[in-house]
């Protein structure tokens, strides 16, 4: 058998019908009146304040990245670029040399004799009594 429904219960979910929906600004403004006044203030100032650090956080990583990498462009990149060409110039006097000296000349740097062999000594004089 099935349950009739009184009268009553009828009319009560036709009511709910009537009322407009809210939207969400209106929904959020009257959870808002749940709260006290000074816990809803204390919220604003701390939401406030976090922007506000958020911005001063970017504002100095913007600051600080700017100074960082201009140091580093106007300090650094010289001592760079001129550490490159030593090693240019180092490496075309080796290539010449093996050009001129031949395969084994590449390596001997400036006033070693190649060969392992030691230059005679100099003639001393000595002085007779």
């Amino acid at each position: 058998m099935e349950a009739v429904k009184p009268e009553s219960s009828l009319s009560e979910i036709d009511d709910d019908d009537d009322f407009e929906d809210e939207n969400l600004k209106e929904r959020l403004i009257g959870l808002t009146e749940m709260f006290p006044e000074r816990f809803r203030s204390a919220t604003l100032s701390a939401a406030e304040m976090s922007v506000t650090g958020l911005k001063k956080t970017y504002s100095f990583s913007r600051s600080a990245l700017w100074i960082m990498s201009t140091s580093f462009i106007v300090l650094v990149m010289p001592v760079l670029f001129e550490t490159e060409m030593a090693q240019m110039e180092q490496a075309q006097i080796q290539q010449q040399r093996q050009i001129l000296l031949g395969p084994n000349a590449a390596g001997v740097t400036p006033g070693v004799i190649p060969g392992g062999m030691t230059p005679p000594l100099p003639a001393v004089a000595q002085a007779t009594p």
